[in-house]
């Protein structure tokens, strides 16, 4: 038979082993009893009687022993323990919000890993916390999901980064800091506020508290990458790889690190790589693409280009990555009409105009390229991250506009409207 699933935790139906996000969390066997009897009967009153019944099989036992073995359940549900009440002379309840199945649900499409994903997840998750409102994880799956659309430029990351601000701020005034509260923080710390060490201790402190999440060790090979640290960087993958070896983002964020030194041939294997183990994500295909675009390689290039755009029509900044493809092989009318139908979709939808700036370069409209660069400050682009790092600046960097340009973006960092500086 299945397991009794409820929030994170996961009950086999013998009773035997109690797991929370696949970690397995030790009870006595008769605190385990104590709760198939309650999840059994969720939503209902158990009187004592009932109880010593079904869970202690009848053996006589004092209301007290009762009461301890179920306090000893509770401690171990932890922030989640609250879902048991026990009223004296009453009995013992066990009820799972309403807003369980909504945030399953949105983890479900937030896994998908599309700009509809997301926006479906936001939408579920929104609305456990309107039914729940003392649910904290309704409010870190927000957290994570505007997080994540601005991060990869879905949709216009000034605005998806305040989001972000506000559903971690909702979340921690109910508890202190998870690990995933704590390395979404760090990565908005390092993509979007541009405060390296404040992001950096705050990732060792996140995976001093839990080294089996993998997302850390990608955003903080991120961080060491844009610091030049990049033999720091690769070691923090292979490390990764030790907590998740399957975990998607890993060999494109080794691939990315390649490509920020000038190994293109090397991030062509692991692009590959990443291609193979996940055939069906965007962003695999993209920095594949990339790899074998710098690697002279503008054929495959903009085949993998067209791929990605094809598996996530609403990301047009993808659209520019083909135009820069064109420009290079000579189909400059083919490029500008690409750029056109930019151009005119930016009346309705967001385009990074880091991507944009490349684009414009690319087919020698250099001044143009530097308002784009200006117009992605003012709208924060995720991309700017990089841009000491990034090989697609190379043609812009020699240009004294650049400088200027960069220079003001690392010594006035900014500070997203309602962002806090104490992380409990």
């Amino acid at each position: 038979m299945p397991d009794i699933t409820f929030g994170p935790f996961a009950l086999d139906t013998s009773a035997t082993r109690l797991l929370r996000d696949g970690e397995e969390i030790r009870l006595r066997p008769q605190a385990l009893q104590a709760l198939l009897m309650l999840l059994r009967h969720s939503g209902q009153t158990i009187r004592h009687e009932q109880m010593i019944a079904e869970a202690w099989h009848g053996t006589s036992v004092s209301r007290h022993t009762v009461d301890v073995t179920v306090g000893e359940v509770k401690r171990s549900l932890q922030e989640h323990g609250r879902w048991i009440t026990t009223r004296p002379k009453v009995g013992y309840r066990l009820e799972v919000p309403k807003s369980d199945e909504l945030v399953r649900k949105g983890w479900h499409f937030w896994s998908r890993r599309t700009r509809a994903g997301f926006e479906r997840a936001i939408d579920c998750f929104r609305e456990a916390a309107e039914q729940s409102p003392s649910d904290r994880r309704a409010f870190e799956g927000l957290s994570e999901s505007y997080l994540t659309l601005a991060t990869f430029g879905m949709l216009p990351p000034r605005i998806m980064y305040q989001g972000f601000l506000e559903a971690h701020t909702q979340a921690l005034a109910l508890g202190d800091p998870t690990p995933l509260l704590r390395c979404s923080r760090a990565h908005g710390l390092h993509m979007f506020e541009r405060r390296h060490d404040e992001a950096e201790a705050e990732f060792l402190q996140t995976l001093s508290e839990d080294p089996t999440l993998p997302s850390t060790y990608v955003r903080l090979a991120m961080l060491y990458g844009t610091l030049e640290r990049t033999d720091e960087a690769l070691n923090i993958v292979k490390r990764g790889y030790l907590a998740d070896p399957l975990w998607p983002m890993l060999p494109m964020t080794e691939a990315t690190v390649r490509f920020w030194r000038r190994e293109f041939n090397e991030a062509v294997a692991l692009g590959v790589k990443a291609v193979e183990l996940h055939p069906y994500l965007p962003a695999g295909r993209t920095i594949y693409a990339q790899a074998l675009e710098f690697a002279g390689r503008l054929d495959d290039a903009l085949a993998e280009y067209r791929i990605a755009s094809v598996m996530a029509p609403d990301l047009a900044w993808l659209r520019a990555h083909e135009g820069v493809c064109l420009a290079k092989m000579g189909r400059l009318a083919e490029a500008q009409s690409l750029l056109q139908g930019l151009e005119h979709l930016r009346r309705s939808e967001y385009v990074d105009a880091y991507f944009m700036a490349v684009f414009r370069d690319t087919i020698g409209r250099r001044d143009e390229a530097f308002v784009e660069l200006e117009r992605a400050v003012t709208e924060n682009s995720s991309r700017l991250y990089a841009i000491d790092r990034d090989p697609k600046m190379d043609g812009l960097r020699g240009d004294a506009r650049f400088a200027q340009l960069r220079d003001g973006l690392f010594t006035r960092p900014p500070r997203a409207a309602g962002a806090f500086s104490d992380d409990r």
